[in-house]
């Protein structure tokens, strides 16, 4: 790991009596909205394991919107309830809701999100996932049109979560749909939990696994459906999380699911075609051999070494997986020399992701937790599956420690949460964090210690206006190199601020920007200003927008 120790920030131990990194805003900024579960309680599947969340600027005023993927009745016709809820900002953190204005209605049992410019106009569209159909909606300036059967968007099945990713690297984002279980209610197991009372099943009671789909942008507004072609018609799992990245050994572009008691999946594009790299790379099952159930999932340079490294949640008393890039393409499990193994054993990990919430120049890790079935103890008999949620900081070495109070958020009681959303809701420079729990309130979770150290931020542009996913930024700061992918596609039902954020620790100043766009070419740009966001558009010459 490339941590020169003089440049490294004195880091000391946090401890109950510290104050908290964040505070729970969402009433007070407009953001109120209750995830629904089901209407009648009848321990189908499904009903355990939504729902989403996507953060993304909407209408280009350059803050970020936000977009709740609701669940409801399975059994019901598409239900008011059960349709997206939209959220406008007003530039300052604030949010009303837009959902009626901005064109949202279809309804249907709802899982995640993916955002991404995929008719390369510049406005960020949005593709939602569900049990048995998918949503794909055009945006056009601010206002969405459903266009899934006119662009053949439609997938069937159990999807989870999904991501914009131009996997044969042709200029325009192809669809990347991960699918859980072949369920149907038909297919219902009556399953009790060590007590005898009625619960949810493991995956592997039904023995259905489903599998991924892949959607190849044509290039003139449809899709088309080129699994089978490609191989991944056969390749059957029990897909939950998704993350895009390049982990390949020549710097292919990758797609990363996390499967749930399956081993892993690691997708590396070879010219028209994909092939499953994980068992070779080492992400496939932890260093044991154990296929864990992975639910979420990041590929990211937490270490700073010019490398992506992988994350992954899994079910309690399994701990969770930090896999660590050491030869290109290969990896090794370091979860419990990082710190993160043994803290998560009691918990059910589901959204994940590294950010630098105190903008010291390492990045930090969030992590949801929720359970999936009626274990003791529990914290709370009204919400029986709740599980409180976890902060890590990264120490000196590429170590973590626990941040306590435990989810680092004063007054935030325990949930059953699934998807994390994480992005600057305000654009102050902290990164903020939006939470979906099942059957509750979402929460907005304010970044409040940022503020000890200095931060810039870009958003990275093609030349048309569509972020340049996958595209890599490199800043050097005090003469430490750190790295950041332009990427949204990480987690667990939920697509994240595209924009690259960076902590600069006491540094006023930046020395040398460098963005490598996704075809390999490198530019350099002038350095600007810390303390805000800028654009950088690929355009010659070098242009910084501010």
């Amino acid at each position: 790991m490339k941590f020169p120790w003089l440049l490294l920030p004195l880091l000391t131990s946090c401890s109950p009596g510290d104050d908290a990194w964040f505070e729970e805003q969402a009433s007070q900024r407009g953001l109120e909205w209750k995830h629904t579960a089901y209407t009648e309680q009848r321990f189908e599947f499904p009903e355990i394991m939504g729902g989403g969340v996507g953060l993304f600027d909407s209408d280009s005023d350059g803050d970020l919107d936000v977009l709740f993927v609701d669940s409801g009745d399975l059994h019901g016709p598409p239900l008011a309830q059960s349709r997206p809820r939209f959220f406008l900002n007003d530039g300052a953190g604030n949010f009303s809701d837009n959902t009626e204005r901005a064109g949202f209605s279809s309804g249907a049992y709802g899982m995640g999100i993916a955002c991404g410019d995929y008719d390369n106009d510049g406005d960020v569209d949005v593709f939602l996932t569900g049990v048995g159909t998918t949503v794909l909606y055009r945006n056009d300036g601010g206002h969405f049109v459903d266009v899934t059967a006119a662009s053949s968007a439609r997938v069937g099945g159990w999807s989870a979560s999904a991501g914009f990713w131009d996997y044969d690297e042709d200029g325009w984002l192809d669809l990347f749909v991960v699918r859980y279980v072949d369920w149907s209610a038909e297919r219902e197991i009556d399953c009790r939990s060590r007590d005898d009372r009625r619960d949810y099943c493991s995956p592997l009671r039904y023995s259905a696994p489903s599998s991924s789909v892949l959607l190849r942008n044509r290039g003139d507004g449809g899709f088309e459906d080129v699994s089978s072609r490609i191989g991944l018609e056969g390749a059957r799992a029990n897909g939950l999380g998704l993350a895009t990245g390049r982990i390949g050994p020549r710097g292919e572009s990758a797609a990363l699911v996390a499967n749930d008691m399956l081993p892993n999946l690691a997708w590396v594009a070879r010219g028209e075609g994909l092939v499953d790299c994980a068992p070779l790379a080492g992400l496939a099952v932890n260093s044991i051999g154990f296929a864990g159930s992975g639910m979420g999932i990041h590929a990211a340079d937490f270490d700073d070494d010019g490398d992506l490294d992988v994350f992954v949640t899994n079910l309690r008393r399994q701990g969770n997986a930090l896999f660590v890039q050491g030869a290109p393409g290969r990896f090794r499990e370091e979860s419990a020399r990082a710190g993160l193994f043994r803290p998560s054993l009691p918990f059910t990990g589901f959204g994940c992701g590294f950010a630098d919430f105190d903008c010291d120049g390492y990045l930090d890790l969030f992590v949801a937790n929720g359970r999936v079935a009626l274990e003791q103890p529990i914290a709370d008999p009204r919400t029986p599956y709740a599980e409180e949620n976890q902060l890590f900081r990264q120490q000196v070495g590429g170590r973590f420690e626990e941040i306590l109070p435990r989810g680092a958020a004063r007054g935030v009681s325990a949930g059953s949460s699934r998807a994390l959303a994480f992005g600057d809701l305000d654009n102050d420079g902290g990164i903020d964090v939006v939470v979906v729990n099942q059957g509750a309130p979402a929460l907005l979770l304010h970044n409040r210690v940022h503020g000890g150290g200095q931060w810039i931020g870009f958003r990275i542009l093609q030349a048309n206006g569509r972020d340049a996913i996958g595209a890599r930024v490199e800043l050097t700061v005090g003469g430490r190199t750190r790295y950041r992918e332009v990427n949204p596609v990480y987690g667990y039902l939920s697509s994240n601020d595209p924009r690259v954020h960076f902590g600069l620790g006491p540094a006023s100043a930046a020395e040398r920007l460098r963005v490598r766009w996704s075809d390999g070419v490198e530019q350099d740009f002038p350095v600007p200003a810390v303390g805000a966001y800028h654009t950088l558009r690929r355009s010659p010459p070098n242009v910084l927008d501010r």
